[in-house]
């Protein structure tokens, strides 16, 4: 039983809290701040079987995490706040001699790039007080590198062609919402595309390879090539990936609205004088765009993310898909938030019990991918999300 700190009060930090809520017997004392108190209440009261204490805290504050770590005192933070914030978070857990976990990368807040190489950085540092600073343990990233793991431990000698491919079939009734975060959403689909092969990553326009792919339970839709940060660590850690592509899927109405705002400058995250105050647009933005934490209640439909593999086993070639849906009226009948949120709440709860229970730990900085995936897989379906798989099928890729 372990004390844990939850960083981040928007729709995943109120899954995390209620699946982590759920299982005392791993987390018997549970924190959850951020820095509207007011938000971590509501969630504490809703959703917190009233095992939940509520505190402020500015995550970009060094000293006030620290203060706040050595006041709780647990044993390890779960981080859904913003990846702006997970190096001060990180700094903070290395102060005072906890473990670590988030859900996505660090990103500089003046500059939309997604890499790893600033948390990475911490590999020394972690490994020598014997902390364990797990990454990207949400769905994707999360979930579905340790899909890969699976598929690299179970069915394949040699991975030559990875597709993650992420499908939001749900329809929320708004003109133009995200999923999550406005600012990091839009940040991170309007940034060129990006994808390995043959040794090297090759760019390309935003939105510039479209392909149309059949999703279980769901059907046809028109998916687009992006870079998501995953790819990074797994052509990294899985050396025999001859190509490596993320694939999303678009309605064109939100295409026109994102192309709409590009164009006004409203994407924008430098800033700008407005009435003599410094402003960033994009972040002006995401306070009159829909919170994605409000979308619950009228969402329907299922999301649908996995992974499309092929390579060779025992000499053959063979392929190999794993996936997840989730149904969004589900994730919100359970917890009071959609699909989204859900899918990257549950797998950063269940890492946090792989962690807690010594499964997953041992010094250093590691992606999701570098642990033993059975263990994990085992808790997924149990907590939530149940997993399918199927062999040699057309991958459509």
């Amino acid at each position: 039983m372990s004390k844990v700190l939850i960083i981040g009060a928007g729709g995943v930090g109120r899954v995390v809290a209620q699946k982590c809520a759920s299982v005392p017997e791993v987390f018997s004392e549970i924190m959850l701040a951020s820095r509207t108190k007011s938000k971590c209440d509501v969630i504490a009261q809703e959703v917190g079987q009233g095992r939940i204490v509520t505190a402020e805290i500015d995550a970009d504050n060094v000293p006030e995490l620290v203060a706040l770590i050595q006041q709780f005192k647990p044993e390890m933070v779960i981080n859904v706040a913003l990846p702006y914030q997970d190096l001060t978070i990180m700094d903070a857990c290395l102060k005072t001699g906890i473990h670590y976990l988030d859900t996505a990368n660090y990103e500089p807040k003046d500059e939309a790039k997604f890499e790893y190489s600033w948390q990475w950085a911490y590999q020394d540092k972690f490994k020598e007080k014997g902390l364990t600073a797990i990454l990207g343990c949400g769905f994707d990233p999360g979930v579905t590198s340790v899909f890969t793991a699976r598929a690299a431990k179970h069915f394949f000698d040699e991975i030559h062609e990875l597709d993650i491919v992420d499908c939001n079939g749900g329809d929320h009734g708004k003109a133009f919402a995200t999923n999550f975060n406005p600012e990091i959403n839009i940040r991170e689909i309007t940034q060129k595309g990006k994808y390995w092969e043959n040794g090297a990553w090759i760019e390309t326009e935003p939105f510039e390879i479209k392909k149309e792919l059949s999703y279980p339970n769901i059907g046809v839709r028109d998916s687009y090539l992006l870079y998501h940060e995953e790819l990074e660590s797994l052509v990294k850690n899985f050396p025999s990936i001859k190509r490596a592509r993320f694939w999303m899927t678009f309605g064109q109405e939100y295409l026109t609205h994102l192309r709409v705002i590009e164009n006004i400058g409203m994407s924008r995250i430098d800033p700008v004088m407005y009435k003599g105050i410094e402003i960033i647009p994009l972040e002006f933005l995401k306070e009159v765009l829909p919170n994605p934490g409000d979308l619950g209640e009228n969402y329907v439909g299922e999301t649908s993310i996995g992974c499309r593999i092929k390579g060779l086993k025992n000499g053959e070639a063979k392929s190999y898909y794993i996936w997840n849906n989730c149904s969004h009226k589900a994730a919100y009948d359970e917890t009071g938030a959609q699909g989204v949120s859900y899918t990257t709440g549950v797998p950063a709860m269940i890492g946090a019990m792989m962690l807690l229970t010594g499964e997953w730990k041992k010094p250093g900085v590691f992606n999701v991918e570098e642990f033993n995936p059975d263990p994990f897989l085992e808790k997924l379906g149990e907590y939530g999300l149940p997993w399918s798989e199927k062999e040699n099928s057309d991958l459509e890729l």
